[in-house]
């Protein structure tokens, strides 16, 4: 989304945590600050730096904590695409304060779990009872699928990542 509120599609040809270099039909000016919304990253703000035959260059305007998160995104993304998914079960996991959460399985019943850890991508969880593999669940808000089982819990991969601004020990699920 360009200053002036114009929305255009555009594709990234190439990131880091510092800048993007993006192709699409609008340009904007240079020195102008632009808004970017991805599935995976979130909300991504910049400034045009330079035009290139495609598109343009951004710097992003990134709190220092933010800018690492998206570092250990964008790290994992290029790994993902090289190594037939193993890195999928590589995300950075972190240990959440809130512990407790509530598991809506296909069936309608709401289990009490335990959070073990989570990542952008999934949850651990230790619980008494455990869904099929492959069953869609709800944990909290978030929608997924159990994958696989351990002793005593489950792992859930999310139908969506969660938002890098949304992911630090303070995560409500």
């Amino acid at each position: 989304m360009l200053e002036n509120k114009q929305e255009f599609p555009c594709r990234t040809v190439d990131a880091s945590p510092g800048g993007l270099l993006i192709a699409g039909p609008a340009k904007g000016s240079l020195g102008e600050r632009v808004v970017f919304y991805f599935e995976e990253l979130g909300r991504l703000e910049g400034m045009i730096v330079r035009h290139v035959d495609v598109g343009f260059a951004v710097a992003l305007i990134l709190p220092s904590a933010k800018r690492e998160r998206v570092a250990d995104l964008l790290t994992w993304m290029a790994n993902s695409d090289s190594d037939d998914g193993v890195a999928s079960r590589r995300h950075k996991r972190i240990a959440p304060k809130q512990k407790n959460a509530n598991m809506l399985t296909e069936s309608g019943r709401t289990l009490q779990v335990e959070i073990v850890d989570v990542s952008v991508s999934g949850v651990g969880l230790r619980s008494e009872t455990l869904p099929p593999i492959g069953s869609r669940v709800e944990v909290g808000r978030r929608a997924g699928r159990v994958v696989r089982h351990f002793n005593g819990g489950l792992a859930i991969e999310f139908a969506r990542l969660i938002p890098i601004e949304e992911f630090d020990e303070d995560i409500i699920l």
